[in-house]
């Protein structure tokens, strides 16, 4: 409560803290949101670099280390010192400053521009302290922040042997462009080659081996037997390049889809257990937003009993609030190549189409995701089917006993047909019966007459694959 309540106050207008914030502020003393300062030092300017860099904050000038107040002269000289300090940072960075009583507060929002730096290097406020970044620190913030992107890099080592042909044509064809002009024409104009060379997108798209340049152009496709994970019926592991990737992971889960087909007035209607545009959206999804750079593991699209899974390396690269309402990609050229094909439709609905094809076919899907790391789980929507018309039979049947009084046979009839649809040979089996009684037929033609059975075949009654259900 003590940090959320900081939090607040730090990331508040200046001129809106009051006495008892001030109070409150100098007692819990300095934290991720709040730095004291004596004087304006030499360390100040890594101190604003620091919370620009990180979620904003306050610096109190005229407060020792331990919060007792010394005091500071306000002036214009000062203000202008510091304005200054601020600009000549790289970018520059907007503060606010105001005086209260014997304090001067500077005000630093978070930055909308990471990563900033000083004269003296990139700075990040890691609780009570300023941290100088390290390399592969200042690379991993540059790389979240989408100030260097994986597919926009040229990819140096990229031998041209290497490029599919085949690949590039199918694309073409998906795309619906025209192969008038040359391949390096096209290229260009689709952002994928540049006066440097060939970019890493295109090496995903297009090599006929993308996993010799990089070992992140895999997706992994697991079938298991049971909810458990650990016991797999299949595996494969595909480098097909962007799309051959994305078509094999979805005909991989839709060959191990159910579908019930029911007939209705002559219309066949199909009943998935999954809608395919909900694992279809993610596949895309996981591949557009997978985070390149990361070598540790593939794309993962898995099935078990009933769920699937999908999860790639790269977390959200945007605020949690904005999560499903607007459109972030990790991977800009991909994203625009692919949304020129049928496999993306308008950028930041895809969320909101899973949803709703989720909700329409009654499954139930989660999203978990942190900074490095996605995972979508869709439930199987059997079991939810499979109860609801449990229950549906079972209820007729309670209240077929209550309403009328059924002999034995004519119950276990019904005890049958609650589990499935049986014929009259199946009947006579089921039920230990030699052959097709008196006793039998009069109980079948009963419950017809009471319409607590009927036929699957109603308009053809002699029908050879003629069976009874519970009616409908």
């Amino acid at each position: 409560m003590v940090q959320e309540k900081l939090h607040k106050i730090a990331r508040e207008q200046s001129f809106l803290m009051n006495k008892e914030e001030i109070k409150f502020i100098l007692s819990e003393g300095e934290g991720q949101f709040i730095e004291f300062k004596e004087s304006l030092d030499k360390n100040f300017v890594k101190e604003i670099v620091a919370f620009t860099n990180g979620s904003g904050g306050k610096i109190l000038l005229g407060v020792r280390d331990d919060g007792t107040i010394k005091g500071i002269v306000s002036s214009n000289d000062l203000k202008s010192r510091i304005q200054n300090i601020a600009r000549n940072c790289d970018p520059s960075i907007i503060i606010d400053t105001v005086q209260y009583e014997d304090i001067l507060i500077i005000d630093i929002k978070e930055g909308v521009n990471k990563p900033y730096s000083c004269s003296d290097g990139f700075y990040m406020r890691m609780g009570a302290n300023s941290q100088k970044l390290k390399r592969d620190e200042i690379l991993s913030f540059a790389i979240k922040s989408g100030k260097i992107r994986f597919d926009e890099q040229v990819c140096e080592s990229f031998n041209w042997n290497n490029f599919d042909n085949d690949k590039f044509s199918y694309y073409l064809e998906l795309a619906r462009i025209s192969n008038v002009l040359s391949k390096e024409t096209v290229l260009k104009n689709l952002n994928l080659l540049t006066d440097e060379g060939i970019t890493n997108a295109a090496v995903l798209l297009f090599a006929k081996e993308p996993y010799k340049y990089f070992k992140s152009s895999k997706v992994r496709c697991i079938h298991f037997m049971d909810d458990d994970r650990i016991d797999i019926l299949d595996k494969k592991e595909v480098d097909k390049g962007i799309i051959g990737n994305i078509e094999f992971a979805i005909n991989y889960i839709k060959e191990r889809v159910p579908v019930e087909y029911v007939i209705k007035s002559m219309n066949r209607k199909e009943n998935p257990e999954y809608s395919e545009e909900v694992y279809r959206e993610a596949i895309v999804n996981a591949v557009v937003h997978r985070d390149y750079f990361d070598f540790n593991g593939d794309i993962a699209v898995e099935k078990s009993m009933g769920h699937i899974f999908i999860n790639n390396p790269g977390g959200i690269t945007f605020p949690d609030n904005e999560f499903g309402l607007i459109s972030y990609p990790r991977n800009r050229i991909i994203a625009d190549i692919l949304s020129r094909t049928s496999f993306m439709e308008k950028a930041g609905t895809g969320i909101k189409r899973m949803k709703r094809n989720s909700l329409l076919n009654n499954n139930k899907f989660e999203i978990h995701y942190t900074e490095t790391f996605y995972f979508l789980k869709i439930y199987s929507n059997l079991m939810n089917i499979n109860q609801a018309k449990a229950q549906a039979k079972a209820q007729a049947k309670a209240q077929a006993k209550a309403q009328v009084r059924l002999n034995e046979t004519e119950l276990n009839i019904l005890d049958l047909l609650i589990k499935e649809n049986l014929s009259s040979k199946e009947l006579v089996n089921r039920l230990n019966l030699k052959s097709l009684s008196g006793g039998l037929k009069k109980a079948i033609k009963n419950l017809l007459e009471l319409k607590m059975i009927e036929y699957t075949i109603p308009h053809k009654i002699k029908n050879p694959g003629q069976k009874y259900r519970i009616k409908k």
